[in-house]
């Protein structure tokens, strides 16, 4: 046996350790909690309570469906989600996907750059805008000049910084006796801003960046491997392929909205509790525990911010170049040298500079980081629905189309939130 197919065994795979195999679904997931996302569910806790703690549990089914769905689009068909709107759908439909994923990706790196700047000031001291610049530039050069196989494994170590706010739990006080009936069971309200923070929570934890992420990182993880083909060229390895990306996708999941959770309960059981409930960034968030909780769960979940932004910048600036390289059909991915695909690396390269930039201007990063939520979550409207049309058409998919059950749970995790953005709009 050769050493290249020494290197793609799939029995030594499967010797592997679970955190070998997880990949793409542990990176999405950990992603998924940055610190725009952090801030969203700050906000809603110390807003709300526990009252949208529920939605946290009741995502949890929808986005293994639909991250699962993504990754088997990518993994069967060899190419992402813009890959197969480009190759079988109208230019219209795909170029307005992709310029809305992008303008919202934009938006995002900017505010996470903004409260990972803001986190370290509240640590160390200092410029915050200084250390926007840093980290925006050691994203973009991380991503550029790291091979592929190197910068993946570090994605994986990355997510271990969300245990900082499973950590803040057990250091604040929660009511446990009666802080699960609230998150369990429940509480719906015709308010507006109620149904708003619902499509921001949402578009939160369902992001359309999400789908293109895990679909192509499927796509690079593949072409990696030489002796591996995209599996509608390789049924027989299917059923392994597809039972290695469920249990990356659930884990990952899983792992995602406890976090997400975890943060809801501290700023619930500390701000709302003590009448704190206007809270606009996480590093706001941070700073408001301080005198509450004291300075262990402030430290700590400043840290994690600085931690969870390292990890979702390269994201969102992947997702986005992704979306572009593959819409205008250019050389692209995270695997090819920098000479090989210039212009997917100047797209993600562009999507941080106007991050950065966004911190510098007169635009309320405040205000864009919770509306580029809510934008997320109408734009994952058709982008799902074109994500659940694209899993019937055998030249995409060949024989190996979506089992009934995971067909359903995609047709219901995108019909409830497109009921969920129609009630925004009805309500607006």
């Amino acid at each position: 046996m050769s050493q290249d197919e020494e290197a793609v065994d799939p029995s030594a795979e499967r010797r592997g350790s679970v955190f070998s195999i997880l990949g793409p679904g542990l990176t999405t997931g950990a992603s998924d909690d940055d610190p725009s996302g952090i801030a969203t569910y700050s906000q809603v806790g110390a807003q709300f309570g526990y009252a949208l703690g529920w939605t946290l549990v009741l995502s949890i089914p929808l986005m293994v469906a639909i991250q699962e769905i993504s990754a088997r689009i990518g993994r069967v068909s060899g190419h992402g989600i813009a890959g197969n709107l480009a190759r079988h759908y109208p230019r219209p439909v795909l170029y307005a996907i992709v310029s809305l994923l992008f303008a919202a990706n934009a938006i995002n790196i900017g505010a996470d750059l903004g409260a990972m700047g803001a986190a370290l000031k509240l640590l160390i001291g200092g410029p915050a805008f200084l250390y926007v610049v840093l980290f925006g530039t050691a994203s973009v050069l991380a991503e550029v000049f790291i091979q592929y196989a190197r910068y993946e494994p570090i994605l994986k170590w990355l997510t271990l910084s969300l245990f900082a706010y499973v950590a803040t739990v057990f250091i604040v006080d929660v009511p446990w006796a009666q802080m699960p009936y609230h998150v369990l069971v429940p509480t719906v309200s015709v308010d507006p801003a109620f149904i708003t923070c619902v499509v921001a929570v949402l578009g939160t934890t369902i992001s359309p960046y999400l789908f293109f992420w895990q679909a192509e990182e499927e796509v690079e993880s593949a072409e990696a491997k030489p002796l591996y083909n995209p599996l509608r060229d390789d049924l027989a390895a299917a059923p392994r392929e597809f039972s290695r990306i469920r249990v990356d996708t659930v884990i990952g999941m899983v792992f995602s909205n406890t976090v997400s959770l975890a943060i809801v309960i501290t700023t619930a059981a500390t701000l709302h509790a003590h009448g704190v409930t206007d809270i606009n960034t996480s590093a706001e968030a941070a700073e408001a525990l301080r005198p509450i909780a004291g300075p262990y769960a402030f430290a700590i979940f400043a840290a994690g911010i600085i931690g969870t932004g390292a990890l979702a910048v390269p994201v969102l600036a992947g997702s986005a170049a992704y979306a572009v390289g593959e819409a205008m059909q250019w050389p692209s991915g995270l695997a090819r040298r920098p000479g090989e695909a210039k212009a997917f690396y100047g797209v993600l390269a562009f999507a941080t500079l106007i991050g950065v930039i966004m911190n510098f201007s007169d635009v309320d990063p405040v205000k864009a980081l919770f509306w580029s939520a809510v934008i997320n979550g109408i734009v994952a409207v058709p982008v799902m629905f074109m994500m659940m049309l694209m899993t019937r058409r055998r030249e995409i998919m060949g024989p190996l189309m979506l089992p009934p059950g995971l067909r359903m749970l995609g047709w219901l995790a995108t019909a409830i939130m497109g009921a969920t953005a129609l009630g925004l709009v009805l309500t607006w």
